[in-house]
């Protein structure tokens, strides 16, 4: 009988996760919905107080909306605050989501009071992100967080005191609809001499430079519009190069040309130097009918010999349209010092002295044009490593239109044996 006992209790189930170090707990829990890891008090004596050791705390619209199913929503302040004084160690990432309906609650006092809180709890990862209503001024007390490394900011009012002296360990930066006071934005990016991640929403209500951002020397990534730089809806391929090549470590690359023209005359511009770092490259309203905007794209991927991931988003005439490709006496493409023909007019035998592509993966959409088809013809003819290419057609096309582009494509050199062509 007691052989029976001793192995009914070598198989009794046993409470692995209460046994192990605190540390491992807190791992689980901060990435358990907050709501889910406060509940875990209810489960044991000893799991009372094993929530307050969490360092994430995410109050996001699933937050809010659970709040609402207890109908606690007018106790929102009430609450985050109670969570956050009961907390005991470092809070490392804070994120805060902020809807109509809570903002209805909250103000912007609520925000500074624990910005102020977790200035002295070491915070590393903050973001503040506000849908719609009146903009959420950034409390003071923000830019005493001077351990931050990581900030993201939607929908906000940016005024720094003139007390701040930046930001010294922020790596990345990421700004949506964020509206900079008194032109402080080239001061504040030179008080953060160590950022490597930028991405700026394409509505950023402050006159951004180029000169500013090219001064970001160790920029890895960089996503941004145009259109905000500069307040600048003429641009041309020099203005491209000379950004993209005053970042050295620069890796991954997203640009947005909404609202922007090239300059007529500027489809024979050469890229006179290399982007020997970039592996990811994101263009997106692009109007490939333009001539110079096409030449700028084919100079940037032949200028980038590490690029492994590309993706083209032409713009299906949200912007005016210059004259086409054939208009513009199709040599533009021609580099005389290294013998590259435009692909509108190469030979497969041409091909085979143009400089070959470390592509490993593309994605276009396609509004079934010639310049669109000669720029896939080139990426695949010039790719021998290619895997996998996938071409979305434009939402509007008739079917007649998408399978005359499918054809053209089976027509096609292709310079890698296994690369796979998803019509999606």
């Amino acid at each position: 009988m007691e052989l029976i006992k001793d192995k009914a209790t070598n198989f009794a189930p046993q409470d692995v996760i209460s046994k192990m170090p605190d540390k491992v707990v807190t791992h689980i829990l901060d990435r358990l919905p907050l709501q889910d890891a406060v509940r875990t008090s209810i489960l044991s004596r000893n799991w009372r107080f094993k929530w307050t050791t969490l360092s994430h705390l995410v109050f996001d619209k699933n937050f809010f909306e659970y709040l609402l199913k207890t109908k606690s929503e007018n106790n929102y302040e009430k609450i985050i605050s109670r969570i956050l004084l009961n907390l005991r160690g470092a809070i490392t990432k804070f994120v805060l989501y902020i809807e109509e309906q809570s903002y209805a609650i909250l103000d912007d006092e609520d925000v500074n009071h624990w910005m102020l809180f977790l200035s002295r709890k070491g915070v590393k990862d903050i973001s503040l992100c506000k849908e719609n209503g009146p903009r959420l001024w950034l409390p003071t007390h923000l830019f005493s967080c001077l351990e931050l490394k990581h900030l993201k900011l939607n929908y906000c009012d940016f005024d720094p005191p003139t007390s701040f002296n930046g930001f010294p360990n922020l790596l990345s930066l990421e700004l949506h609809i964020v509206r900079f006071e008194s032109g402080k934005f080239a001061e504040f990016f030179t008080q953060c001499p160590v950022l490597e991640t930028l991405t700026m929403g394409f509505s950023i209500a402050s006159n951004v430079k180029l000169a500013e951002i090219a001064k970001l020397a160790n920029l890895k990534k960089l996503s941004f519009c145009f259109g905000n730089l500069d307040k600048r809806l003429m641009i041309s391929s020099s203005v491209v190069f000379e950004l993209v090549g005053s970042l050295p470590k620069l890796e991954e690359l997203e640009m947005e040309f909404l609202w922007c023209e090239f300059i007529k005359d500027d489809a024979k511009k050469r890229c006179p130097t290399t982007f020997p770092c970039l592996k990811t490259l994101e263009i997106s309203t692009m109007d490939l009918e333009n001539g110079g905007m096409l030449s700028c794209a084919f100079e940037i991927i032949r200028s980038s010999p590490k690029l492994q991931t590309l993706k083209i988003i032409p713009s299906f005439g949200l912007v005016g349209s210059l004259p086409k490709l054939e208009e513009l006496e199709m040599e533009f493409l021609w580099c005389e010092d290294e013998g590259i023909p435009t692909p509108s007019v190469c030979s497969l035998e041409d091909y085979k002295t143009t400089r070959l592509l470390q592509l490993r993966s593309v994605e276009f959409t396609h509004s079934c044009t010639e310049n669109e088809l000669r720029l896939i013809e080139y990426l695949l003819a010039c790719s021998p490593v290619l895997e996998k290419i996938v071409i979305h057609p434009f939402c509007a096309l008739q079917p007649d239109d998408e399978l005359r582009f499918a054809m053209e494509l089976l027509k096609l050199h292709r310079a890698s044996p296994v690369v796979d062509i998803d019509l999606n």
